[in-house]
């Protein structure tokens, strides 16, 4: 029996006995945290879109440039030479992601997730618009390709294409900037054909995933559902059935009006199946939490409906611990989370501090490689460096001068004049540096360079220097 009972374990939901793909008709959601999941979903979907157009002081709000290495966040523009904070804002992510899994289960999938927030909110209503609820996508599914199924098949999938097209888009703004993306339209495709491909060959990703991939994305690709099997324990609220009350001692059993079930031992789940058929990863609760469960609460709401027609109390299906159901255990913040929290309040710390010690300009100076000193007239040793100035702010830097702060000497530019970093940009150069060899000891030597705005100090940098070894 016990056997029978894990049987579910064997296979994941959507592949059937002869392994090929069960396909997921789930019913149309409703209830309370339906409604609640639709208002946080319009509110990321209206953000997801807006925020590759909006600009905070010259920058897009969000852009992750790989191919040139730029990056803005929340307004900030980071460059390579920022690397360090892109990896402790990762650290600081899978940490916390860790820390609310840990507490809250998979709950960001089921409300946060764009693949869920897509899926379930935009194309799922658009097939339950055309398809009809879950029976009558079943039966359609069955028909044969008459003018009917014919229609409405042809319709979705263009629809679907021209969302898919659309979110393309938007992910393209995020990756080269939206004014590229803007001028790239205004200029029409036949002037970008790589980018035309490119953005064709995204739609069809897209619409490979929401029309037919679905459900398997957060099944088999998303390591997330593998996370939630190493992180979660007895004291993890989750999507929860409460089989103490459900099964009771003698199971669940249909239900029959004006029947006794606590006398005849039975639990108050009365198998309709119904949080079954509403799931959008086929699933059955009852079994317990699963690498499927994406915690959306489309069956908390639908069994709380079924419990309220049937006279029973609600939350048969609940946010719950599993020691709340057997112990009877309240939600508490465990020493496992405490120390979650600490490793991320100081993380976070650190972040924190570096974006305040952040330089506006960043500065390198590099001796060129290959190249020996030169000795010149009245004892003066001359070095030939490459520099590179990165403007992170969105205004120009303007007359910039380089001096030496730990030795007396000149700093010398081939073009011989004040030049200008402009805003979100760099400078390149090359310059030569002149000391007397009577100031230094000889051999390699670390020089302090100041980078000057005007009569102001804006950055400093060190160097090698590479001069006659002394024998005295």
């Amino acid at each position: 029996m016990a056997q029978d009972q894990d049987n579910f374990r064997d296979s994941i939901g959507t592949i059937n006995e002869e392994g090929k793909r069960a396909w997921v008709f789930p019913k149309k959601p409703s209830g309370r945290y339906y409604q609640y999941r639709k208002y946080v979903s319009y509110f990321l979907l209206a953000f997801l879109f807006a925020a590759p157009f909006v600009k905070i002081n010259g920058n897009q709000f969000l852009m992750f440039n790989v191919l040139e290495r730029r990056f803005n966040i929340f307004g900030f523009p980071f460059w390579p030479q920022d690397f360090h904070l892109f990896v402790i804002s990762m650290i600081i992510g899978v940490i916390f992601i860790a820390l609310f899994t840990v507490a809250f289960g998979r709950i960001f999938c089921g409300w946060m997730c764009p693949q869920t927030i897509f899926m379930e909110m935009v194309f799922r209503r658009i097939e339950y618009w055309i398809d009809g609820d879950r029976g009558a996508q079943i039966k359609l599914d069955r028909q044969p390709w008459n003018a009917e199924k014919i229609r409405k098949r042809v319709l979705k999938w263009i629809i679907f294409f021209i969302i898919s097209f659309l979110i393309a888009n938007v992910f393209l703004a995020y990756l080269i900037g939206s004014d590229r993306l803007i001028q790239y339209v205004i200029d029409g495709p036949l002037q970008h054909v790589s980018t035309l491909v490119s953005l064709l060959i995204f739609t069809a990703v897209f619409y490979f995933v929401f029309a037919w991939f679905r459900e398997q994305v957060c099944i088999i690709a998303c390591p997330y559902g593998r996370m939630q099997g190493v992180l979660l324990d007895n004291k993890s609220i989750v999507v929860a059935y409460d089989h103490e009350r459900g099964e009771g001692e003698n199971g669940r059993k249909k239900f029959r009006k004006n029947e006794d079930r606590e006398a005849l031992g039975h639990g108050d789940c009365i198998d309709c199946f119904q949080c079954v058929n509403v799931c959008p990863t086929g699933i059955d609760i009852r079994n317990g939490t699963q690498l499927e469960c994406v915690n959306c609460t489309a069956c908390i709401d639908e069994c709380d409906t079924i419990m309220e027609k049937v006279n029973l109390p609600k939350g048969l299906i609940r946010y719950a611990s599993e020691d709340e159901i057997t112990k009877k255990e309240k939600f508490r913040f465990t020493p496992r989370l405490k120390g979650y929290s600490a490793v991320l309040t100081i993380l976070v710390g650190v972040l924190v501090g570096m974006l305040f010690l952040r330089n506006d300009l960043e500065a390198n100076i590099i001796r060129l490689s290959g190249q020996l000193y030169q000795q010149k007239e009245d004892n003066v040793i001359s070095n030939v460096y490459t520099y590179k100035l990165v403007n992170k702010t969105t205004k120009d830097v303007t007359n910039v001068h380089f001096e030496l702060l730990s030795h007396k000497g000149d700093v010398k530019l081939v073009r011989n004049e004040d030049f200008v970093v402009p805003a979100q940009d760099l400078a390149e150069g090359t310059l030569f540096i002149e000391i007397n060899n009577a100031l230094i000891s000889g051999g390699k030597e670390k020089l302090k360079i100041g980078v000057y705005s005007g009569g102001k100090l804006i950055e400093t940098t060190t160097t090698a220097f590479m001069s006659p070894r002394s024998y005295n």
